[in-house]
């Protein structure tokens, strides 16, 4: 090439195409990042059952135990010395008899979750503590609300028990509530109950406003103890396809008081959850992770067809890219190390 063609070939390029400048070092590449990961936005879900003493692997989700009260703290310590900042509570009744039609195991003060709250508040004065709030792991026919004598959802009886299990958790302790039911109108009835209690001025409300009934929580169901009996739960958790009423009722939970949004699950739905961080621009949006998807990187993995950091990378900064400041995720154990 003659240096005239090659200044004609120059002149040619446009200015702004070429991009390889600003990412070709690896400390370019994370500047190119919006959010960074961080320690800090991890969510570790915590499952903690009636014996005091269990310490139980979760044969469908890889390197993830069930744990009694009694087991839990020491499990804790060397992840929050790493940087752990936050758990969400998952409470699992073992013990005969103790399920109901109302869940009235769920805001038992001896039950896992409340025991589980003083435990940790005691011991690990620093770690935030998440509870999610939903009665199917305490009902006996494995719903999240109370139900009518044909098996549908009774609305307002469910709400109401929702909103008395999140205030009795805050009264325990519980720097934040999750109510996980999808059943319409909790936030407002959790709120105006934080606000009777006094508890509202310290109490994060942190609403499931887009769950979707997705076919990825076998794993999540095993661990908890908390399939149906019957039926399914496709009439309050929202249609997979159901974009348009995700945004509707990230919208009203909003509206009705929620301080936080959660999207799950998240790969499938980064739609979803860039649509919650528009509506809900002044909210943080929490991307969870599923028991499902974390099942499928670790199969996926183990075949060799992913490397499991890089994917594990890939898929959490994917949800920060969507528009998600904290993560709920079971690889939140790994990512601390990572993350180092």
């Amino acid at each position: 090439m003659t240096h005239t063609a090659e200044f004609l070939d120059i002149e040619e390029t446009s200015i702004s195409s070429v991009l390889a400048g600003g990412y070709n070092h690896p400390l370019l590449r994370e500047w190119q990042n919006e959010r960074q990961l961080r320690k800090s936005m991890l969510i570790f879900p915590l499952f903690i059952s009636d014996n005091p003493d269990d310490a139980f692997p979760i044969e469908s989700l890889p390197n993830i135990m069930r744990f009694g009260i009694n087991k839990v703290g020491d499990y804790l310590e060397p992840l929050i010395a790493k940087g752990l900042k936050s758990v969400i509570l998952f409470g699992v009744p073992l013990k005969a008899g103790v399920k109901d039609p109302i869940g009235t195991a769920a805001d038992d003060p001896e039950g896992p979750v409340i025991q589980g709250i003083k435990l940790l508040r005691k011991r690990f004065p620093e770690l935030y503590i998440i509870c999610d709030v939903c009665l199917c792991e305490y009902t006996s026919h494995g719903h999240c609300g109370v139900l009518y004598e044909d098996g549908t959802i009774n609305r307002e009886k469910s709400v109401a028990r929702i909103a008395a299990v999140a205030v009795n958790y805050a009264k325990a302790g519980a720097h934040c509530v999750a109510p996980s039911d999808m059943i319409d109108g909790r936030i407002k009835e959790v709120k105006r109950g934080l606000i009777n209690a006094h508890l509202a001025q310290k109490t994060f409300v942190m609403s499931y406003a887009a769950k979707f009934s997705a076919n990825l929580y076998g794993p999540f169901r095993d661990a908890a103890c908390s399939s149906p009996s019957h039926g399914d739960r496709k009439n309050y958790q929202l249609p997979h396809a159901g974009r348009g009423l995700a945004r509707r009722a990230v919208k009203r939970d909003m509206e009705e008081g929620a301080d936080g949004i959660i999207v799950k699950p998240s790969t499938f739905y980064l739609d979803i959850m860039r649509d919650a961080s528009e509506i809900c621009r002044d909210l943080p949006i929490c991307a969870y992770h599923v028991s499902g998807e974390y099942a499928m990187l670790h199969a996926a993995a183990e075949k060799n067809v992913v490397d499991l950091k890089t994917i594990v990378l890939e898929s959490h900064q994917g949800f920060l890219r969507a528009g998600a400041r904290l993560i709920i995720t079971y690889f939140a154990p790994e990512l601390l190390d990572w993350l180092e």
